[in-house]
């Protein structure tokens, strides 16, 4: 059969998607990927010959009363087109989207078409554009069950977040390190703001250095391009063993490296860090739809397998004694390391694929 996964916009949505790509790949299925004219989306499926990839206008919704509105519902007529056409071609068989607006003209095609649609939820909280994708498709696919009573009405079934075959298995610890020209013997720090990094956490890192001097600590930093030269030359000052890069392919080589990461909380990353059983210091993007990484990293830290810090929180010194208290302490570390694998999910990509493959075969 043939299957659309849209699925652009960011790395929370795209990586999934293309999770569930390689399960129906690998089970004989054409998959075309629809991506949105971002950076971060080329980047990410460069080299990915096993999909047929296409781009879409990128659109985001603006206030109602905007004149931006108006370019918003071109684009969107734009993309609708496109999907049509695309699908003309292609005859899929079913349509997933992976979340944002990016995915509500493939879907909207989808239907068009007569075709099963379905949408995937990763955060507890849905955002707008889900919220409307839910009442377009066959069924929702959630990460975290708390999101279903947000839907009322709507056909949930809980698959869990996602992971791509590459994470799938840890690498071994030493190899890992040396990647990044690190050793053995130093608790490894992995700090990451997400697709396309996060300023706040790099800033609050820079103020930590002062407190973090002489620590048993080396830090893998994935930044983003705007502060990379900075934060390379901020760690050589402080005499802290780093590696900085604004962004890195290899994220099983990372997780596999680290003890314990600073990161956003976005459902993706989430599922990656228990998948690998990292602890972690979750700071929240403040801006996000409904707020919804405060609601995912709160299911975390009630489950004590990470703690949790609001960015607007943040100073310098609270943030060095965040991460010693995590160094200091090796039985906290092991604890809160089995609590965050404890809440992976097991084999989300087949039960996302099998829901999908079974609703085809038996319509209705």
């Amino acid at each position: 059969m043939r299957f659309v996964i849209a699925a652009g916009g960011t790395g929370g949505h795209l990586f999934p998607g293309l999770a569930v790509g390689e399960v129906l790949k690998d089970r004989g299925h054409e998959v075309m990927v629809l991506i949105s004219e971002k950076e971060i989306d080329s980047l990410a499926t460069q080299g990915r010959t096993e999909f047929r990839i296409e781009r879409l206008p990128g659109i985001g919704l603006p206030r109602l009363f905007s004149p931006a509105v108006f370019g918003f519902l071109r684009r969107f007529r734009s993309g609708l087109k496109q999907c049509r056409a695309l699908y003309e071609n292609f005859r899929p068989d079913a349509v997933l989207g992976m979340g944002g607006f990016t995915s509500t003209a493939p879907i909207l095609a989808g239907r068009l078409f007569k075709i099963p649609t379905f949408v995937h939820e990763s955060n507890a909280i849905p955002g707008k554009a889900n919220r409307l994708n839910a009442r377009l498709v066959d069924a929702v696919l959630l990460g975290f069950e708390e999101c279903a009573r947000r839907l009322p009405g709507r056909s949930c079934i809980v698959t869990g977040t996602p992971i791509r075959a590459s994470l799938m298995h840890r690498q071994d610890k030493a190899e890992a390190l040396a990647a990044f020209g690190l050793e053995p013997g130093r608790r490894t720090l992995l700090v990451m703001g997400g697709s396309q990094g996060a300023q706040g956490i790099n800033r609050a890192l820079l103020g930590a250095l002062e407190w973090l001097k002489g620590a048993p600590i080396q830090i893998i930093h994935l930044s983003g391009r705007q502060d990379e030269e900075t934060l390379r030359a901020a760690y050589a000052a402080a005499g802290i063993p780093a590696f900085v890069a604004a962004f890195w392919h290899q994220m099983e080589v990372a997780y596999s490296a680290a003890d314990f990461c600073i990161a956003r909380s976005g459902a993706a990353s989430l599922t990656e860090l228990s998948h690998f059983a990292l602890p972690s210091l979750l700071v929240p993007y403040p801006f996000a739809a409904e707020d919804h990484q405060t609601f995912n990293a709160k299911i975390f830290e009630r489950a004590e397998a990470a703690a949790l810090l609001k960015e607007s929180e943040i100073t310098g010194e609270l943030l060095a004694r965040k991460l010693l208290w995590f160094v200091e302490d090796p039985t906290r570390l092991q604890t809160m390391s089995a609590r965050s694998a404890a809440q992976a999910p097991r084999e989300a990509a087949q039960r996302v694929a099998e829901t999908i493959l079974g609703r085809c075969q038996s319509p209705g």
